[in-house]
């Protein structure tokens, strides 16, 4: 028998894995996800000027411009596109705590590889915990599933080409800050997770299928319409 996990606590697992795999691929310094690359360089570039700009902020204030793209290019606009900037602010201060935490780990090479690979997983158990709860996601996650959603899409092929187009971007957003030749967040870690992302989350996606049954604890979906 399946075991009962409630999408409220989905909502909660997702932050904490997502916040917690992304503060150890930026300990490993291997390149970023492709999902966060663009904000890790938003960050980068600013805190060199404002030196109160956080990874967080940046991830909250990149994600509300995401949530205008998407109400435009989709010419539709739901309750979750608001409550998805609730979560992204909720998601930048978690990640800022688990930045602080990760800073005391050693950056012995070998470790690093760790780290990275376990950010990685981690990141992927995360966004997959997303896709099961009524609560609206952070911007990333809720781009992917509106977007199949709105083109009858496979969920885990729009997610392949939504971290490749991220990718792309945060290349270009690299030259752009920094000079041609010289790559900050962007490396080889970042490509590896443009192939490998979607491939982990849809993975997990069909463990959870396999191992639970979500249901809601609180009647509260109502509210979060997408």
């Amino acid at each position: 028998m399946k075991k009962v996990f409630y999408t409220e606590d989905a909502y909660l697992a997702g932050t904490l894995f997502l916040a917690f795999g992304t503060a150890l691929m930026e300990k490993a310094d291997f390149g970023m996800s492709t999902v966060v690359a663009p904000a890790y360089l938003l960050y980068r570039k600013l805190s060199e000027t404002f030196s109160f700009f956080t990874f967080g902020m940046a991830e909250y204030t990149l994600q509300a411009v995401l949530l205008i793209v998407l109400a435009i290019c989709l010419k539709r606009y739901k309750k979750s596109y608001l409550f998805s900037f609730v979560t992204a602010l909720f998601y930048g201060f978690v990640l800022d705590v688990m930045m602080k935490l990760v800073a005391f780990l050693p950056s012995v090479f070998w470790l690093r590889i760790v780290f990275y690979i376990l950010g990685m997983i981690i990141c992927a158990i995360g966004v997959a915990f997303y896709f099961r709860t009524y609560i609206s996601p952070a911007a990333y996650e809720l781009c992917v599933s509106e977007i199949s959603d709105a083109k009858h899409a496979d969920l885990s092929k729009v997610k392949i080409i939504y971290d490749i187009s991220s990718c792309l971007i945060a290349v270009l957003m690299s030259f752009i800050f920094f000079g041609f030749g010289r790559f900050e967040g962007i490396k080889a870690g970042t490509f590896i997770c443009a192939a490998l992302n979607g491939i982990l989350i849809g993975f997990f996606n069909r463990r959870y299928d396999e191992l639970f049954e979500f249901k809601d604890r609180f009647d509260l979906r109502k509210y979060f319409v997408r």
